[in-house]
């Protein structure tokens, strides 16, 4: 079994989980969060080096205030009650997304987290926080239209690599696989730019419900799959081009 070396997740049915039991939907937030933590070990385990999961967009700030209230009081609990277990596995935490909208007392926290992982080195644990792919790409253009006007940087030199590294994940690589779940077909303004080589694997099973028999069975599925990057399949076998898929 190929194992992706970048995993992405939209953790999408927390919500409709908790509505199909007549549960209120902040319980399952709170089941959707013993997911991460069974889902967060199992990467772990299989050698992915990098997850990143879509845990808060930009769009979710318009949800009814109760809501994303509790959704923020949640990720401060999972954050402090998960940073002993982040050390012990040697799991580093980064976080991407318009960050400074946070409550500070979230903030703080989350800082504190990525500050005290910051060395360790078996998996980037990558949090979406406050994260739209457009908002991202929109920051991304004015840190180089200021380079620009300042003569740092020519329009006409203006490359791919340039936008790559003023994105907010400049630092790791692009996924290889991203997987949906709830059953819903689109990606969300997630990640536009870096998924454009991306695996796609879309399953109906909602969030809280995700396991380790589901997650085996969307790396499966990536693992049959052959990616050409715009190639043919006969020039992959024979071009055998070193580190190609490693630059997309």
């Amino acid at each position: 079994m190929q194992i992706p070396t970048h995993l992405a997740i939209i953790m999408d049915g927390n919500g409709r989980w908790a509505e199909q039991r007549r549960l209120p939907r902040i319980l399952g937030h709170r089941k959707g969060v013993e997911s991460v933590q069974n889902i967060v070990s199992e990467c772990l385990d299989l050698g992915i080096r990098y997850l990143t999961l879509y845990a808060f967009s930009s769009e979710n700030w318009m949800r009814p205030q109760e809501e994303v209230e509790a959704l923020m009081t949640l990720l401060g609990t999972f954050l402090k009650k998960e940073l002993s277990q982040l050390q012990k596995m040697g799991i580093r935490l980064m976080a991407v997304g318009e960050l400074d909208r946070l409550p500070k007392s979230i903030s703080e926290i989350l800082k504190d987290s990525i500050k005290k992982t910051a060395d360790n080195d078996r998996m980037v644990l990558n949090l979406a926080l406050s994260y739209g792919s457009r908002d991202e790409l929109t920051r991304a253009m004015r840190t180089l239209g200021r380079e620009i006007a300042k003569g740092t940087l020519q329009a006409d030199d203006l490359t791919e690599a340039d936008i790559e590294a003023a994105l907010d994940t400049h630092s790791i690589p692009d996924p290889d696989l991203l997987i949906r779940t709830s059953g819903e077909m689109r990606i969300s303004n997630f990640l536009l730019w870096q998924t454009a080589y991306t695996e796609l694997y879309f399953t109906e099973t909602l969030w809280p419900d995700f396991s380790r028999e589901q997650l085996l069975l969307a790396i499966e599925e990536y693992s049959r799959r052959q990616r050409r990057f715009g190639l043919t399949g006969a020039q992959l076998r024979e071009s055998k081009v070193d580190g190609w898929e490693g630059r997309h």
